[in-house]
């Protein structure tokens, strides 16, 4: 009997205990203060959690904003987005720079005006005297400050809406930002977020559902200057409200985390979801990229408007589009031949594309037509193999290499602004490289496996493609893509003759493989790989020790400023970019005088 009572009453305790803990949770998350509201009461870690003192909570710093959300993961933060968010604040900054100019006003960045003002110095000390006066300058809009003519913005999935928050505290030129969620309990929270961060004056929570909430703002008057949807899956149902509600020229900016139904896996879903399908290649992640362009141009030309991408990035597990959407009726008719078509043979992976429209040219006035096609037969001539049909896709550039340039560099004036500062610019830089009018790659991997040879170099392969008299670029979405202009019949060519060297044992191959298809015809030139072994013993000149090098050897790299053939005395630590009276060692000096 004693142990009966203490079971129940061990029972009873846990019961009491589950049930003040769910009073707890709900007392929280329906909006009532709390201590944990007026300040975190533990020390905040950087893009890190730590649990709180009374309710559980979890203290997130990430930027200049901190966020509060309970351990029960009523709301879902993932630290691997914060390139997501750190890139979109970098873009909104750029866009209200460009919005606001046009008005005469300029705007200031935490850690950017010094540098600015360092540059006046140096290089106009001596017009101090001719600055204008203070009431002949622009206005000025700053981080944290309402401005009257600025942008209006609405994020319309906060979950906790660090986001927003982060807009507020680090985006300046802001009129307001509206941080809405469908959710009662996520809404409770953004209001304590707030709070916490002291922005109430320019962020406003709201409890609506976001197609909704767009759909009220149609109006011109009333529509979002910026709109970013950041959704768990698929943005596609909030699509149509988004085209409608941005203002002319407005900015958009989708994530789509879908990638396995974009990436092949499910054709289908894809074309209910984004009106195209998918097919599985190589370069899935720009195809992914050109569907929900072509998705966000469709939806928009029902209502005579239309995109104008400005930068699309693959990175990690999600694809982000920013474009901005602007109304014109003549510029929807061009619609239909910025779409295209995808065909790719399933053997050897060679595609083709093929245009949805045509514009013609003719004498000022443009005609448009439907195109014409097929641009292959039946069978792939490389290989015998059928192919297979994807699309319609977004055919035009999807960067706007312009605007790309001003983030670019605008984060390498301030480094120190984001956390991933390092990897924007070394995303950037390789979209600012990129073929703009070249959709899709090939990748080594891809080439060398169809035929079952050894893979060559990245440079070898671009050395034989610059060669024959083509472009070749890199690809930010894979970092082994080739980008290319060549036509496949002379890239397949390329690796016929890269065979040639590294020879495959064909009495392995089946006769119905790809690879005895294309490997039974002789190439019709010769690939020339010269230059790679050039630039790369060319690549590696620096990199060895001034002592191995020797006097000799340093001769033969003049200073590039100078134009003077000699042994500089900075020797390995030479950028050609030191000044001219800098002395030089002429090749008579001895070598023992270099630093």
């Amino acid at each position: 009997m004693p142990i009966r009572v203490a079971l129940c009453l061990q029972l009873d305790l846990r019961s009491l205990q589950s049930h003040l803990r769910r009073f707890c949770r709900a007392h929280f998350m329906e909006g009532t203060k709390v201590p944990p509201c007026k300040g975190p009461t533990t020390t905040d870690m950087e893009n890190g959690a730590q649990p709180g003192a009374e309710l559980g909570e979890t203290v997130i710093s990430e930027g200049a904003a901190r966020i509060v959300f309970p351990n029960s993961n009523e709301v879902f933060y993932n630290p691997v987005q914060e390139f997501n968010r750190d890139l979109t604040c970098a873009v909104i900054t750029e866009f209200a720079r460009i919005q606001l100019l046009s008005k005469g006003i300029q705007i200031e960045v935490p850690g950017e005006e010094k540098f600015q003002k360092v540059i006046v110095n140096l290089a106009e000390s001596e017009k101090e005297s001719m600055e204008p006066c203070p009431r002949d300058q622009p206005q000025t809009a700053t981080v944290g400050n309402i401005c009257e003519e600025g942008l209006s913005v609405l994020e319309g999935l906060a979950a906790s809406g660090l986001r927003s928050i982060r807009f507020a505290k680090e985006v300046p030129g802001l009129r307001a930002v509206i941080a809405n969620d469908a959710s009662a309990r996520a809404v409770d929270l953004i209001r304590c977020n707030i709070q916490l961060n002291n922005v109430s004056h320019l962020v406003q929570p709201n409890l609506a559902d976001a197609r909704l909430l767009m759909y009220e703002h149609q109006r011109g008057s009333q529509r979002f200057d910026v709109i970013d949807l950041d959704p768990y899956g698929s943005p596609a149902t909030f699509l149509d409200a988004a085209v409608q509600s941005v203002s002319e020229g407005g900015l958009l900016c989708v994530t789509c985390t879908d990638m396995a139904v974009m990436a092949g896996n499910s054709s289908e879903t894809c074309y209910s979801k984004y009106g195209a399908m998918s097919i599985k290649s190589k370069a899935c992640h720009e195809m992914a990229l050109r569907i929900v362009l072509h998705s966000l141009d469709l939806r928009a030309n029902c209502y005579q408007r239309y995109i104008v991408p400005l930068l699309s990035i693959s990175a990690d597990f999600y694809i982000r589009v920013f474009v901005r959407v602007y109304t014109g009726q003549a510029k929807v008719k061009a619609s239909a031949s910025k779409q295209g078509f995808v065909f790719q043979c399933v053997g050897c992976g060679s595609f083709h594309l093929q245009r949805l429209g045509k514009a013609v040219n003719n004498s000022g006035r443009v005609k448009f037509s439907a195109a014409t096609g097929p641009p292959v037969g039946s069978e792939c001539e490389h290989c015998g193999q059928r192919h297979q049909l994807g699309g319609p896709l977004w055919a035009e550039p999807i960067h706007d290499l312009d605007f790309v340039g001003q983030v670019l560099a605008a984060i390498s004036r301030n480094p120190g602004r984001f956390r991933t500062s390092a990897r924007i610019r070394g995303v950037l830089s390789m979209v600012t490289e990129e073929l703009p009018d070249v959709p899709l790659y090939y990748t080594l991997d891809q080439l060398s496996s169809t035929i079952h040879c050894n893979t060559p170099s990245l440079l070898q392969l671009r050395s034989a493609l610059l060669h024959a008299g083509y472009r070749v670029s890199l690809s930010h979405a894979c970092k082994n893509a080739v980008k290319t202009d060549v036509p496949p019949s002379v890239l397949w060519d390329i690796m016929r003759c890269w065979e040639k060297e590294n020879p495959v044992k064909r009495e392995r191959l089946s006769e119905t493989s790809p690879a005895f298809h294309i490997l039974k015809v002789e190439p019709r030139g010769k690939a020339s790989l010269e230059l790679a072994e050039k630039r790369r013993q060319l690549q590696n000149k620096r990199k060895e020790s001034s002592k191995e090098q020797g006097t000799d050897k340093l001769k033969a790299f003049p200073c590039k400023k100078l134009k003077q053939v000699g042994t500089c005395l900075l020797g390995n630590e030479c950028c050609y970019s030191h000044s001219p009276e800098e002395p030089l060692l002429r090749p008579e000096s001895s070598p023992g005088s270099l630093p």
